[in-house]
């Protein structure tokens, strides 16, 4: 019983983080242009991940975009800067979506 209960815990606490950033990004309006799977007006986050798996620079480049916007990366749609977004909530977010399978 202990080992269900314990395998029960961890496994939530697993889903916390993945669930905290979806609030970040549902908070910070994200999703009204991306998606986690799916494109929207931008490309779905497990696109950026992939895209970007093999570039360690990628969280840094990444939470850049975020904060100042840019174009030309995913087709003539720009993203427009989201100066609501702080650094370190950037870095997160990027983290967050270069951690998409």
């Amino acid at each position: 019983m202990n080992k269900m209960i314990f395998a029960l815990a961890l496994t939530a606490s697993a889903a916390l983080p993945a669930l905290a950033d979806d609030a970040l990004a549902q908070s910070k309006n994200c999703m009204a242009c991306h998606n986690v799977d799916k494109k929207v007006v931008g490309p779905a986050y497990k696109d950026v991940a992939a895209k970007y798996k093999a570039d360690k620079t990628a969280a840094d480049k990444l939470a850049t975009k975020i904060i100042k916007g840019g174009s030309g990366v995913w087709g003539p749609v720009p993203m427009p800067a989201n100066s609501q977004v702080n650094e370190a909530e950037a870095k997160k977010l990027a983290t967050w979506i270069l951690g998409m399978k």
